[in-house]
């Protein structure tokens, strides 16, 4: 295939066509940045402003409009349904066996007993009591194959459901969530990483999408920094200052319509709603029942303020939980990591149930892979990605549902065996975004599933 000269960004039109848009002059297919995809070409605002005022302007054909515009109509409809993502990363690679695929009595199995669920049929382990009486909302996958046992490129791909290409560096799930659901529009961040002090500080990547679908990363606390306003600036200050800046920018559009002032504008307007969203990140602001139901541990904290992010319309959160690597004392560890997981998750799924929030949220349980059946001299598990496990909860999946088997042992899957970008693939059917839709990249098409990839349609609702 021959090398782009020029990218083109597109948005997959309803009937599943790939539209491109021709990018702003400067930008190259590696360097899809601020003045990348979401600003580039036709945007939905500048589509809806020039058919207002005359189409024929800015439009090379009637047919061009009309499908520039149905796949406005499809984006936006999305939008509408104001569905959300929150990731539980599991750093490090907590054990399926400990989890969601139990094997008590066997040599592989560990010490502890796998327990009923309030689905019947359905067992997990001891180890996630309170979870097990909220199965109804969760579809276990315990059939993952990866293939990739390392901890860095494990997680390059559970995180993109993918590997990179030489010259080619895919956004990862949540940079796709926040294309595909985010609003332009909108105040309140696209996309938060909530820090954890052992995870080896991924941030995440937006890849070809570019900076505008970046992830904000607090690496350093729970409140994002440099976004609350000065002591020495009072609020009345703050607020002529911001009138002012308004004032001047309405002024200079009306008189020079582009996007390079179209974006700036909106960037501008992005700052200061994300100065007004600080209070999102403060836990202090909920009732002290509350806090208290999530517990004092960093973990439930975060899911907290997780919960009050995307219920203020954020639509990816990622939370990691560290460190489940546990290559020695994997019994007492999991012991240690399952109680907080299950009393955190358990807590933040009745949350947003109570709320009306479960419905259009979709919560997942995910790390870079799994922990080996075999135990070792030091009593722990190592890397394993060979059939191991995941969930899904909430909004787009079939609670109660399992899918996939492993062997009596758990050394090899038998059914139903997914790979990385199938359950890529699956998590975006489950938020009601077509897998197989395109971006254009020059010449090149790219799926935002990678391609060949299949969703369970098993664990869909």
């Amino acid at each position: 295939m021959q090398s782009p000269q020029r990218p083109v960004a597109s948005r997959a039109s309803g009937s599943g066509e790939s539209i491109p848009i021709e990018p702003g002059p400067g930008i190259t297919g590696q360097d899809m940045t601020s003045q990348g995809i979401a600003s580039q070409g036709i945007t939905r605002r500048s589509i809806l402003r020039n058919a207002a005022a005359g189409a024929s302007a800015v439009v090379a054909s009637d047919m061009t409009f009309l499908n520039q515009l149905r796949s406005a109509e499809v984006a936006d409809e999305l939008k509408k349904q104001e569905k959300r993502v929150i990731l539980l990363w599991l750093a490090g690679g907590a054990s399926q066996l400990e989890t969601w695929d139990p094997k008590p009595g066997v040599k592989t199995g560990g010490p502890f007993r796998a327990i009923p669920t309030n689905v019947p049929g359905v067992r997990i382990s001891e180890l996630l009591p309170e979870l097990a009486t909220r199965m109804q909302h969760t579809a276990v996958i315990r059939s993952l194959n990866t293939k990739i046992a390392d901890h860095g490129q494990g997680a390059d791909l559970m995180e993109c459901g993918r590997l990179n290409d030489p010259g080619l560096k895919y956004p990862d799930l949540g940079a796709v969530v926040a294309r595909e659901l985010g609003r332009l529009e909108s105040r309140v961040p696209d996309y938060v990483s909530l820090y954890t002090a052992t995870e080896g500080r991924r941030k995440g990547t937006s890849g070809f999408l570019g900076a505008r679908y970046a992830p904000m990363f607090l690496s350093e606390s729970m409140t994002p920094p440099n976004i609350v306003r000065q002591d020495s600036i009072t609020e009345i200050a703050h607020q002529d200052r911001a009138a002012l800046q308004n004032a001047l920018s309405r002024r200079f559009a009306n008189a020079r319509r582009s996007q390079a002032v179209d974006s700036h504008t909106s960037a501008y307007q992005r700052v200061n709603g994300l100065m007004a969203s600080a209070e999102l990140f403060d836990i202090e602001k909920e009732p002290a029942d509350v806090r208290a139901r999530y517990g004092g541990t960093q973990f439930g904290e975060q899911c907290l303020i997780a919960r009050r992010l995307v219920e203020a319309g954020v639509p990816f959160v990622k939370v990691a939980r560290a460190w489940w690597d546990s290559h020695g004392q994997n019994f007492e560890t999991h012991q240690e990591l399952c109680a907080d997981l299950d009393h955190s998750m358990s807590v933040l799924l009745d949350d947003l149930a109570e709320r009306g929030l479960l419905q259009n949220t979709l919560v997942i349980t995910l790390g870079e892979f799994g922990r080996t059946p075999q135990i070792n001299a030091s009593l722990g598990r190592d890397h394993f990605a060979s059939a191991w496990s995941c969930s899904l909860s909430g909004h787009g999946v079939r609670g109660g549902s399992v899918w996939g088997k492993t062997d009596d042992l758990g050394q090899t899957v038998v059914e139903g065996e997914v790979g990385a970008a199938d359950l890529f693939a699956t998590i975006l059917q489950a938020l009601g975004i077509d897998h197989s839709h395109e971006y254009m990249l020059g010449a090149r098409p790219v799926p935002l599933a990678d391609f060949g990839a299949k969703p369970i349609r098993e664990v869909l609702a």
